[in-house]
């Protein structure tokens, strides 16, 4: 049995849309309170509950490169509309995956193809507030592709990333509670 909570970046206008089993979305909860004096707390795009007629499933994930939005598909016709950011130029990406696995504050390791770019990023880094990944990190498919907090909320709406999809660390909290990790039995 598959569960789905499908996500899709592109790069042509509109929506990048995909599809997930309703069966499986996660109601909606309260975001946790990650105040901490050390973090940046404001977004430059603040999270907001939109109109959704498209024809995608509560639970779906939607990634607009274009608008540098993320969108949740909710129930009765409406979405969560998170700002995001995503890849520079030479590292965007599109096409439908799932998320695989999800980890709170994660470690992170850079993956060798931006070592060799960036020679001077750490081999490894614990988890923590300055850690690249944030406060949650949703891993996408079998790809090294991430959707993560991040330690730099001035980064949200703009395409900064090596192609992963950035949100404010209470923003991708939010979105950890509500998003499902497919199970193959």
């Amino acid at each position: 049995m598959r569960r789905s909570a499908m996500l899709s970046a592109a790069l042509a206008a509109g929506w990048a849309l995909t599809a997930a089993t309703a069966a499986f979305a996660i109601p909606a909860s309260p975001t946790p309170n990650l105040q901490d004096a050390s973090r940046p707390l404001a977004s430059p795009v603040p999270r907001q509950t939109v109109n959704y007629d498209g024809p995608y499933t509560p639970g779906t994930i939607i990634v607009s490169t274009r608008e540098r939005r993320l969108y949740f598909v909710l129930p009765d016709h409406q979405a969560l509309k998170y700002g995001v950011g995503v890849g520079r130029a030479g590292f965007t990406w599109s096409g439908v995956t799932f998320v695989a696995n999800k980890r709170e504050w994660p470690d992170w390791t850079p993956p060798a193809p931006m070592l060799l770019r960036r020679p001077d990023l750490p081999r490894h880094m614990a988890g923590g507030i300055e850690n690249p990944l944030g406060a949650r990190a949703l891993y996408l498919g079998y790809s090294e592709y991430r959707i993560h907090g991040s330690n730099e909320p001035e980064t949200i709406g703009q395409a900064v990333s090596s192609g992963c999809i950035r949100m404010t660390n209470d923003d991708v909290t939010d979105l950890y509670v509500r998003a499902s990790v497919i199970v193959e039995q």
